[in-house]
Formats: C-alpha cells, structure tokens, sequence
C-alpha cells in the first residue's frame, strides 16, 4: 500500500491549493493560521506589485541593520503562497542579531559587501563562512544563526524566506528582555554566571 506525501512521513503535509491566489486581507477580524482571502471583487493588480523593497533601509542603530520587508503583512500578494523576500542592509560592522526563524529556512544573496554568515546546528556545530557580492548562503529552517558585515562600508543581502511569515526570535531580547522577565537564578544558572552578572546584561536592554 502507498501513501501519499503528507505529515505523518514528513515535517510538512502539503496542502494542494483550491484557486489561483488568495490575496491577504489585512482587515479581517477573523482569526486563522494565516489570513483569509480579499474577496476577489477587491482583488487588483497592485496586489501583485510591491516597491517596498526600493527604498534605502535605515542603519542607524545600535546594531548597524536595516530592514525591508517584503512578507504577507506588507505585501498581501503572497498569502498562502510560501513565500517572502526581505531586503537587508548593514552598515560596516553591522550585525544581524543571533536568532531564529521557526517557521521557514533562508536563502541569502549578497547584493554588495563581505557578510560572515553562521548557524549553529542542534549537535552545537557552527557552520559558518564570509560571502562575497553574488553568492548565495542557505539557513535551515529553525536553527540558531547571525550575520555580520566584516568591511567598512555597507553591505546589502536580499534573504528569501519560504514561509510567508517566517517569525524572528531574537535569541538575547527572548532571553533578557522578554515580558514577564525570566527570573535572574534560572539565567544564572544556564549561563554558570552569578546573578549580578545576568542583572547587568538585563539592563543594557532597558
């Protein structure tokens, strides 16, 4: 006997669409996985056009980034379609932040600049590598990585996303600065550091 492709053999079941598109309606207080469909009565062509990625991203912050979206909440066109593009710049020596993306794996192409890009695997490997203008870097889906600019001038990354919203957990905001606050003692303890040492690194975050 046969089965098909589905969730019990894999991580994901695979969902075989019913219509050509459903556009994302932003306004609805219906609460789903996801977004229902604009009716198609509303459905224009400026539903598949996006210019927010044109515009230069601010870096002026104490991480050096900026970021375009280009996900379903800013570009309705690709709910339900597994999708999303995001435009990054760094200044010289700007970081992408440790974190996660729990629901999709990322693609990296480096537009301009030299960017250390690393993730660590769940056997504690780091899996890390400088990429230069027109090379690509992937990320599986899930696991812990960063980025750097490692030039002093600034680098842009187009990163691809299959996931229409693929979550960003900040691994230090998610640890030290999450609301209620995780009690100082159980930091300290993962981290064998005394409990002073975790108040100080709390209030950097402040």
């Amino acid at each position: 006997m046969s089965f098909p492709y589905c969730s019990v053999f894999n991580v994901d079941p695979i969902f075989y669409p019913l219509q050509d598109f459903c556009v994302a309606d932003l306004n609805s207080t219906t609460i789903l996985n996801g977004f229902p469909c604009k009716p198609m009565s509303k459905v224009t062509s400026n539903d598949f056009f996006y210019s927010g990625l044109m515009d230069e991203a601010s870096t002026a912050n104490p991480l050096g980034i900026g970021v375009r979206l280009g996900d379903v909440t800013t570009f309705p066109g690709l709910n339900t379609l597994g999708l999303s593009i995001n435009l990054i710049e760094l200044a010289a020596g700007g970081i992408v932040q440790i974190h996660t993306h729990p629901r999709a794996s990322e693609a990296n192409f480096v537009i301009k600049g030299e960017v250390l890009f690393g993730f660590v695997s769940t056997t504690s490997v780091l899996y890390a590598k400088v990429m230069k203008a027109g090379e690509l870097s992937i990320i599986p889906r899930g696991l812990v990585h960063f980025a750097i600019n490692v030039r002093h001038e600034k680098a842009v990354v187009i990163s691809t996303f299959n996931s229409q919203l693929p979550g960003f957990a900040s691994i230090p905001y998610n640890l030290f600065a999450s609301n209620p606050t995780i009690p100082n003692d159980i930091l300290a303890k993962n981290f064998q550091v005394g409990e002073a040492v975790i108040a100080l690194i709390k209030s950097k975050f402040n």
